[in-house]
């Protein structure tokens, strides 16, 4: 699994304004189907799984989860079987994200919300280890150490594509931030734009990613464009997301890159960056999910491009 995104530098009068340049980097098109950082966070440990002759893994994640998709998926192809503990009720099992998933064999337990709290807990996994002995964990999100190594190789493409002074990424489970900062080594200015409300629980997962986050400083999280919380979006915001991709030409989602398009442009237009620097954009896919927000007509599909049908096998 060797893949290098490209880096596509976005025009807007807005940036001219401001005069800054922008670019983005284009993890969305690192594959087909396990886009963005979901393929930088399975890669290895996908190679982990196979090396200690796993048959299997577990893993986490909602009704609408962008992780459990690209999981089923990899699994497929590294003939690996995939389990998904899955927040929320069965009557979900035929939307848009979770047949695709059945599609490509993974096997899907619904639990409860109560239940899906103790993902974190070592007496829950330790169970969950007794009965699929043969299974590999991986969090919700695909979130460790394992990721790290994945998501740390963005660095160093950048550093081999471009200079630049800051680095900008959604924020969701903390696994991408921290790779980031970690890889990084306080190189240059990386913010995080949280998605969810729980702003010191994201802080802290990155810390505990991290280690030893002590000896990286020039990394922090903004947590005021949440639009309400997590998959929470107004229909004002979702139009300035949709109209943005229309001036630009790059499609984005508004649960994850969309939120942080949002964050940039607010911060811009209130001169947190200089003039003269050099600020790019981290996609990280997702556009999966968009399906699943027309299903839930949440989206109109006339406005919002669909993503390609995935290829059966």
């Amino acid at each position: 699994m060797k893949n290098i995104s490209r880096l596509q530098t976005l025009n807007h009068p807005l940036f001219a304004r401001h005069q800054v340049k922008v670019s983005i980097k284009r993890d969305d098109q690192i594959h087909p189907i396990i886009s963005g950082n979901k393929w930088r966070k399975l890669k290895y440990n996908l190679q982990y799984a196979k090396l200690n002759q796993y048959k299997g893994i577990i893993s986490f994640g909602g009704c609408y989860s962008n992780h459990l998709h690209a999981l089923a998926y990899a699994c497929q192809q590294q003939q690996l079987k995939a389990l998904a503990i899955v927040r929320g009720e069965s009557i979900n099992q035929d939307n848009y994200t979770l047949s695709w998933a059945k599609h490509w064999g993974m096997q899907l337990s619904f639990v409860d919300r109560q239940t899906y709290r103790q993902r974190h807990e070592t007496d829950y996994l330790y169970t969950l280890q007794q009965l699929y002995p043969d299974h590999f964990l991986v969090p919700e999100g695909g979130s460790n150490q394992l990721a790290l190594e994945g998501i740390g190789e963005i660095i160093n493409e950048l550093n081999q594509q471009t200079t630049f002074d800051h680095l900008l990424v959604p924020v969701g489970s903390g696994g991408t931030l921290a790779g980031l900062i970690k890889q990084d080594n306080n190189q240059h200015n990386i913010l995080g734009i949280a998605v969810l409300k729980q702003s010191n629980y994201l802080l802290n997962e990155v810390k505990t990613l991290l280690k030893d986050n002590k000896s990286h400083h020039r990394w922090s999280i903004e947590n005021d464009y949440h639009g309400g919380g997590y998959a929470k979006f107004s229909t004002d915001n979702a139009n300035k997301i949709l109209q943005f991709s229309k001036e630009t030409g790059v499609q984005f989602e508004p649960i994850y890159s969309g939120k942080m398009l949002l964050g940039f442009l607010d911060l811009l237009e209130n001169g947190y960056f200089n003039v003269n620097q050099h600020i790019v954009l981290l996609h990280t896919g997702g556009l999966q999910g968009i399906a699943g927000l027309v299903e839930q007509n949440r989206l109109s599909a006339s406005e919002w491009p669909l993503p390609p049908a995935p290829p059966a096998w």
